[in-house]
């Protein structure tokens, strides 16, 4: 090239996001670009040789005002990142100096030229007669092909000028060369000639006058730093079918994060506030937990000598006291918990977890303080394969032994010491369905254990031995469900098929049966020998409890019904044990807990969603929050409190308020849009929307629309009256890819939803199409940020400080837009500061799920965070205390 040009660079302090472009062969500016100290007109502005430019620095031509998408190229990287396929974001250094570095966007559907294109990019670089692009590891680049597919993970490149320009050039590893003492020497020559750039068409750059530093020839110190890191000119062009090259240098590092195995790439906006990666100056703290699991459980309900009412959900034992409506938890555990017993003290309990995804989550058995809740004792940690499916205290003896049974394939019982934490010995039941385990009341050797097909004694002998007794054994089909001991230590089962069978030992100690009556329609799940020696049961399907008077051959003394809205029976205890007043606490398998006796009415004292529960949404200005289930229920919230239920005709799956909190909408499995009062949880109505199922929804920040992301992936659009009951169907937005999280732009002109495989999707809601530009997007304000995907909170993804493999399933802003809350397919619940750009960023860390966190939202006062598991249904309060 024999032209030289006048070079123009920016200080640090001054850089500004900007676009460039070339269209055959010369440099355009937009409008945007120009200062007031520019002057002059003509077609463009054209730096001439010898750095002289007729006029001066003058206007670019004057075009009609652009928006920021006009300024890139229509064909960009695909939304979400990914393989590029018209356009991608690399790093291109001098290789004669390499700290002159630059970060650029290139068209790589341009049908100019590769070799002017290289050109180009040592004009950015400074440089003249650049001619080869190179890799690290020293492979040369020779076209756009290779940008797309042999080169596509490589992100940065080095340029170096071809031989006989008087530059030597680059023959192995850029890196290498810099580090060497001597010049290398040229191996290969460029076998294509490029061709004459016309003299007629030189380049003009054009960057604001107010941010131009003019230096001819070289750069000067100012500008040399500037230099080092980033370079910056401005342009774009009007017309948007443009033959652009090089698109847009950006300013700040886009974010590259790996989801999954496939690498996505997030752009940064124009003005990044600071970036704080210190641990957020507030923690989370349990507060609350609603519901009770008796979906998957038995034996999971207790009264402690305090009032208090003792069972668990997820990996939390909850201690909730009725009259003071106050909640006590031991969150010892690291997995969700199995089963648990409490001590004959009943001041000391045994529970046991599941097994979880790494080494710290073993299964194991915990020995707590009900005073205190703290941890007395551990024992089990490599005994046990994949969780603990049965426990039971010694009785005779005080309590000192405990037996264990392992969920794993031999179904093996143990008995410890647990004091000691010594193992007394342990026998492979070899049973696939093992319900549960007891020791006999008036024998501390013998052991019982029960399930599908199986009812079976075993008498623990000195030398740590079991002798094994088989009462029902396969190919029997009975389902022993329960046990419970007559004072003279008879042994009482229930079964599946709703029998109750007594059974009694002879004088040579072999037992039998003594008799059987069938007490309830199909199953029994409970039984409870209250001390007068009534003993009562409960059925799991016919939803009856019914009591029998041991004393006189089991006869029937009275029953009762629950209503059918809380399901049937899962487990019963006395609300006073050793008293005779007949009153009950009885666990449903739709997770509630009723109170009553048989003489009167049940009232419920525990509400819980009976079925997997994804559907969350919090109040915009009140303490007041929501859920929406695959029970069919919808529930209103209120701290502590559950203000309404109401059962709708489909299952749901999301749900939003109405920005000013006067309606609620839920998106259901079937593709209909439900619509309810807030304040009463009455019907309003019911819309058709499509015929997949509505995985998130939203209102706009004014509710003039609400819009509903699909499993088929497309967006739908209703109109909404100004009271927010009347809905009307206004446009669909046609994708390709399942939506589960939706956010609505703070102007209500865009959304971002994320997809079923984590990719970012915008959409444009005027021109009712999805927008493929990922850096158009880069500055819109967003109302909420409940997507899990985005450059403000990539920090969450591939963090330094938890696995690499870590999938986030739910994220929520603070409403001061300073803290992010983000749950994982691990269970686990993390705080984070907001901004959440880097991978070093520190959090705050709590874990009480197994399986994943299905959504956490913050109040409206950032004081506190609701959450919901999922398939366990599990609904938790988070209080934020000061760290």
């Amino acid at each position: 090239m024999s032209d030289s040009f006048e070079v123009i660079s920016l200080p640090a302090d001054m850089l500004q996001p900007a676009s460039y472009g070339k269209k055959s062969n010369t440099w355009y500016a937009s409008s945007s670009v120009g200062g007031p100290g520019r002057s002059g007109g003509g077609t463009g502005n054209v730096v001439g040789p010898g750095g002289s430019v007729g006029g001066g620095w003058s206007r670019p031509p004057a075009v009609a005002s652009l928006s920021r998408k006009a300024s890139i190229s229509e064909e960009a990287p695909p939304p979400g990142g990914g393989k590029p396929s018209s356009g991608r974001v690399i790093r291109i250094v001098n290789n004669l100096d390499h700290t002159v570095q630059c970060r650029v966007l290139l068209n790589l559907r341009t049908s100019q030229p590769f070799e002017e294109v290289l050109e180009d990019l040592g004009q950015v670089l400074k440089m003249n007669g650049a001619k080869r692009m190179f890799t690290v590891t020293g492979q040369e680049v020779r076209s756009f092909s290779q940008l797309r597919n042999e080169f596509a993970d490589v992100d940065t490149f080095y340029l170096g000028a071809a031989p006989g320009i008087g530059i030597s050039t680059v023959t192995g590893s850029p890196a290498r060369r810099s580090r060497s003492r001597g010049p290398s020497t040229v191996v290969e020559d460029i076998g294509r000639q490029r061709r004459a750039r016309s003299k007629s068409r030189p380049r003009a750059l054009y960057v604001p006058e107010s941010e131009v530093v003019r230096v001819n020839g070289a750069c000067s110190s100012v500008t040399r730093e500037a230099c080092m890191s980033r370079c910056t000119v401005a342009t774009p062009c009007t017309d948007l079918s443009a033959d652009y090259s090089v698109v847009e240098v950006l300013r700040e590092e886009p974010a590259r994060v790996t989801i999954r195995g496939l690498r996505r790439t997030f752009y940064p906006p124009s003005h990044l506030p600071p970036v704080d990666n210190s641990p957020p100056e507030k923690k989370l703290q349990l507060e609350w937990v609603y519901g009770y699991r008796g979906t998957d459980t038995r034996r999971n309900l207790w009264v402690l000598p305090s009032g208090e009412l003792l069972y668990y959900v997820a990996a939390v034992a909850v201690l909730y006291d009725r009259e003071e409506n106050a909640q006590r938890h031991y969150i010892g555990h690291t997995e969700d918990i199995t089963c648990m017993e409490v001590h004959p003290s009943r001041e000391l309990v045994a529970s046991g977890q599941k097994a979880g995804r790494h080494r710290k989550a073993q299964p194991h058995v915990r020995i707590w303080s009900t005073e205190t809740l703290l941890t007395l004792y551990v024992f089990g940690m490599s005994e046990f394969q994949i969780g603990v499916s049965a426990l039971a205290f010694s009785q005779l003896n005080g309590g000192s032994y405990v037996l264990a049974v392992d969920s794993g394939r031999e179904a093996i019982l143990s008995v410890w010491q647990w004091q000691w934490g010594h193992l007394l010995g342990k026998v492979a039941t070899l049973q696939e369905d093992l319900t549960g385990a007891a020791f006999h009341p008036l024998d501390d050797n013998l052991l019982i254990t029960h399930g599908r097909g199986h009812l079976t004694f075993w008498n623990r002998r000195k030398d740590g031995f079991f002798e094994r007794t088989d009462i029902i054994k396969p190919p029997s089909r009975t389902h022993v469900t329960s046990i419970q001991f007559e004072q003279d230590g008879d042994v009482v089962t229930a079964d599946s098929d709703g029998f109750i069978t007594v059974y009694s030992v002879d004088a040579d100690g072999a037992y039998f049966v003594r008799m059987e009556f069938e007490a309830h329609n199909k199953g029994i799940s409970s039984l409870v020998m209250l001390s007068e020696g009534t003993l009562l049961s409960g059925g799991e399907k016919d939803r009856k409890i019914a009591a029998w008077d041991s004393l006189q051959n089991y006869k029937r003394i009275t029953d009762t019904k629950l209503p059918e809205s809380v399901g049937g029976v899962r487990s019963i205890y006395p609300q006073r044990p050793g008293r005779n007043d007949g009153n009950v606490y009885v666990g449903t398998t739709r997770n509630n807990i009723l109170e009553g006796s048989l003489q009167r009415r049940f009232n419920q004292v525990v509400f819980g969603h009976g079925r997997q529960l994804w559907g969350l949404a919090v109040h915009p200005d009140d303490e007041v929050f929501a859920t929406a289930g695959h029970d069919k229920n919808i529930a209103l919230w209120r701290r502590h409190k559950l203000v309404w239920t109401t059962q709708v005709g489909f299952e749901c799956i999301c749900i939003a308020f109405h920005p000013f909190g006067v309606a609620l909408a839920a998106g259901s499995s079937e593709g209909h849009l439900l619509v309810l009062a807030s304040d009463t949880g009455a019907a309003v109505a019911t819309l058709r929307v499509c015929g997949s199922p509505l995985s998130c929804i939203g209102y706009n920040p004014t509710g003039e629309i609400i819009a509903m992301g699909s499993q088929n992936g497309s967006v739908y659009l209703f109109r909404v009256s100004r009271d927010g009951f009347s809905y009307k169907k206004s446009n669909k937005i046609r994708g390709a890819q399942p939506l589960v999280q939706l956010d609505w732009s703070s102007d209500s002109r865009f959304l971002q939803t994320v997809t079923q495989d984590y990719d970012l999707v915008f959409w444009d809601i005027k021109a009712l199409s999805s927008e493929k530009s990922p850096l158009v997007m880069k500055d819109v304000k967003w109302y909420t940020h409940n997507c899990t995907v985005g450059y403000m909170v990539s920090g969450m993804w591939n963090n330094r400080y938890y696995p690499l493999t870590t999938v986030l399933t739910t994220s929520s802003r603070s409403a001061a837009h300073d803290m992010l809350v983000s749950g994982d397919a691990e269970g686990y619940l993390r705080l984070f500061r907001y901004p959440c750009t880097s991978t070093k960023a520190e959090y705050a860390e709590e874990k009480v799920y197994s399986s994943q966190v299905a959504t956490a939202r913050f109040l409206y006062n950032d004081q506190n965070v609701v959450t919901v598991g999922g398939t366990d249904a599990a609904l938790m309060l988070w209080e934020l205390v000061d760290e």
